[in-house]
């Protein structure tokens, strides 16, 4: 298949600036939602400029083995060097760290309209909407009209890249997600005593409560004491 020219996937990728980027990282033990305004000029038109908006759904990041990254790398392609790669990632497996990070798109949540103003007015109109509305998830670029997907996947790579590093220390040390879910818990005990079964639960299911146990009971003589 031919690509459209000149707007292919490079040129679009060179020619995408994030304007404003989410202030929040993505989500590690649970999906993000991010909202986006992509604006883009039309090319046979003077001062039209299309505005998209939609979300884009980011899943929990996932730990991946190297030995199934390695796998994953070789499918149908079995050159030496690869090979030599993925024996690489296998004899290092313990010093790696690879995370797997899903996005979507949802057309029904897509939409779309043009507005006939200098481009530099409509990015101005919609930062002032953004500081109106204050949505720390919200995203704004500029890129091209086709291919816009394009864009869109910049915008993925730049919340990856902005994301990776504080999702690798915590899942270095909190691999399942058990210690965050203990870290929510342990806050809805303080506040409902009725959760502290639940709370312990989950700390036996884990196999956790002897490391938790001071804390749990801790919270236990606070509500006893407090009547609760």
């Amino acid at each position: 298949m031919n690509r459209p020219d000149p707007f292919d996937f490079w040129y679009a990728v060179s020619n995408t600036e994030i304007l404003l980027a989410p202030r929040r990282h993505l989500e590690t033990f649970g999906a993000t939602v991010v909202d986006y305004h992509l604006v883009s000029e039309l090319m046979d038109e003077v001062n039209a400029v299309r505005i998209r908006e939609g979300r884009l759904h980011a899943a929990r990041p996932q730990i991946i083995t190297p030995s199934e990254f390695a796998e994953s790398i070789l499918e149908g392609f079995r050159e030496p060097a690869a090979e030599a790669y993925a024996d690489w990632l296998r004899k290092n497996e313990q010093h790696l760290m690879v995370l797997k990070y899903g996005f979507r798109i949802r057309k029904q949540e897509n939409r779309e309209e043009i507005v006939h103003d200098p481009l530099d007015t409509v990015i101005e109109r919609i930062r002032a909407e953004f500081e109106r509305r204050d949505n720390p998830m919200a995203a704004l670029v500029r890129g091209v009209d086709e291919p816009w997907e394009v864009c869109l996947i910049k915008l993925m790579v730049d919340l990856v890249q902005r994301s990776g590093p504080e999702h690798a220390r915590i899942l270095q040390r909190d691999p399942t997600g058990a210690r965050h879910a203990i870290e929510q818990l342990f806050r809805a005990a303080a506040l409902d005593r009725g959760r502290l079964g639940e709370l312990a639960q989950l700390l036996r299911r884990e196999r956790l409560f002897d490391e938790y146990q001071d804390r749990f009971f801790a919270l236990v003589r606070s509500h006893q004491r407090r009547g609760g």
